[in-house]
């Protein structure tokens, strides 16, 4: 069963006072409204108090932490006198007992202090392979090996090699990359070629049609006034027949007094009239002729109204042929200036790219944003 000590339940209170502090403090920190607009005064003595509490305490802690350093210091300063006084002591008894016991050619280790011992000695290295070139030893470094001018040939070969392989791949890259460009040039010409020779198709097809339209147009006014030309001629030739059967009549060759009335000069007797006179036919036949002039001015006007209907409709037909070509080629401009802008935003945002990518080898990730604004302090 695990016991709970008071130094562990002061922790443990220590530890939820400064979780609850923390937590006040959170709730006024990440509180915009009363961290922008207005202040906590309550807060803010509590906080003063603290610091003052905290002053205070700090300040009998460095009073307390000098008092110790100086008695450590006085300490020290006994102790490092009694250490240089007893190290004096034992380097002079050292220096007698070597002078007195230990000569130079007595030692075990007499080989190393020994003058003559570089010439007895061996060669530092006789081969690259000899035992004795240890790593401590550091007696063969990279670079001064035995063969260092045949290795260093060897590099150089092989840097050559490896020069002329990327030049290979580049001019490869640069023929693909090439290759690539033509055949999208070609395509975009077959396209254009494609695009011109449909409009030109196009272009035919309306022509056609306008003259085709125009011709049957052409033609059925054609009929239209060759009709009414043999309806005039008809009721012409009728009317004539008309005249000349009332002229002959005997109903015209009588007296035309006989029918008059008694009742005025205008009125006729019904049964006894007969006729129109001579005055009244010629005036008849004259209102007849200027109804007809009427009417064939009439036609006429509506003739030349129908010839300007067609010549305006012609007209309209040509402007809108002429515009939709004029639309048709700004389209093909602006594709045209759309893929060149294409190509140079393409090319910018490669370099950018390349750019960014030296730049920033390492790209931060979501834990690196996440770790931010998570305390009050």
């Amino acid at each position: 069963m695990k016991i709970a000590l008071a130094k562990d339940l002061e922790q443990d209170a220590a530890l939820a006072r400064r979780s609850r502090a923390e937590l006040c403090r959170q709730q006024r920190i990440f509180n915009a409204r009363n961290r922008i607009i207005g202040g906590d005064t309550q807060a803010w003595d509590i906080q003063v108090h603290d610091q003052r509490i905290k002053e205070a305490t700090e300040k009998a802690r460095q009073e307390t932490f000098a008092a110790e350093l100086k008695q450590n210091d006085k300490t020290g300063c006994i102790l490092d006198d009694r250490e240089k006084r007893d190290r004096k002591c034992l380097c002079k008894a050292i220096n007698d007992f070597q002078q007195n016991c230990q000569n130079p050619e007595s030692r075990r280790e007499f080989d190393l202090s020994d003058p003559l011992a570089l010439k007895k000695e061996l060669p530092a290295r006789q081969s690259d392979s000899d035992i004795r070139n240890t790593v401590s030893g550091m007696q063969k470094f990279m670079g001064e090996d035995l063969n260092f001018r045949e290795r260093k040939k060897f590099q150089e070969e092989q840097m050559r090699e490896w020069s002329l392989q990327q030049h290979r791949e580049w001019e490869r890259a640069r023929a693909d990359r090439k290759f690539a460009e033509d055949r999208h040039t070609q395509a975009r010409l077959k396209f254009d070629e494609t695009a011109s020779h449909l409009q030109k198709l196009e272009s035919t097809t309306r022509k056609a049609v306008c003259a085709a339209v125009k011709e049957f147009n052409k033609q059925q006014a054609m009929e239209l006034a060759e009709r009414r030309k043999q309806e005039r001629r008809q009721e012409q030739e009728d009317n004539v027949a008309e005249i000349a059967n009332l002229l002959r009549g005997d109903l015209l060759s009588e007296n035309p007094q006989q029918a008059a009335s008694a009742l005025g000069p205008h009125r006729m007797i019904p049964h006894r009239w007969k006729g129109m006179s001579r005055e009244q036919l010629e005036g008849i036949r004259l209102a007849q002729r200027q109804q007809i002039q009427e009417k064939l001015r009439l036609q006429e006007e509506a003739r030349q109204r129908d010839l300007d209907w067609d010549r305006r409709r012609v007209q309209q037909a040509r402007v809108e042929l002429l515009g939709e070509r004029q639309r048709r080629r700004e389209q093909s401009e602006q594709r045209r200036a759309l893929d060149r802008s294409n190509l140079s935003l393409a090319a910018q945002q490669r370099l950018q790219k390349k750019h960014m990518d030296e730049l920033c080898a390492n790209q931060p990730t979501g834990d690196y944003f996440a770790q931010f604004n998570t305390q009050s302090r």
